[in-house]
């Protein structure tokens, strides 16, 4: 297993931008595909993006356009940049690979 820490969420207004980080421990993370993934309150948990280990990436149809995954083998990181945020896109945001999830960071969108 992996351990992954998220940091980089906090409170933003709409249209405002935040860059999330997941640092990930241990000697294979280039190999490894790594996600984000959302949940709201009483929602479920949403695929937000994904990222292979040669860096391509898929998105949710809902951030398209709006949110960028990328990662640096070198750093052990991977990274989702937001912009355009709504209030719809508050969430706890977890990163993810394979079996091992981060504790989470809270975004939230508001006026």
């Amino acid at each position: 297993q992996v351990q992954l820490v998220e940091s980089g969420g906090g409170l933003v207004q709409p249209g405002g931008s935040l860059r999330l980080s997941c640092a990930a421990s241990g000697n294979i993370f280039s190999i490894r595909a790594m996600g984000w993934y959302r949940q709201a309150p009483g929602k479920q948990r949403e695929l937000v993006a994904t990222i292979t280990p040669t860096g391509r990436a898929n998105y949710a149809d809902s951030v398209k356009g709006r949110f960028t995954i990328s990662r640096d083998n070198a750093k052990n990181t991977v990274y989702l940049q937001m912009n355009s945020l709504e209030p719809d896109d508050t969430a706890v945001y977890y990163c993810a690979s394979g079996l091992s999830w981060g504790q989470g960071t809270q975004v939230t969108v508001s006026s």
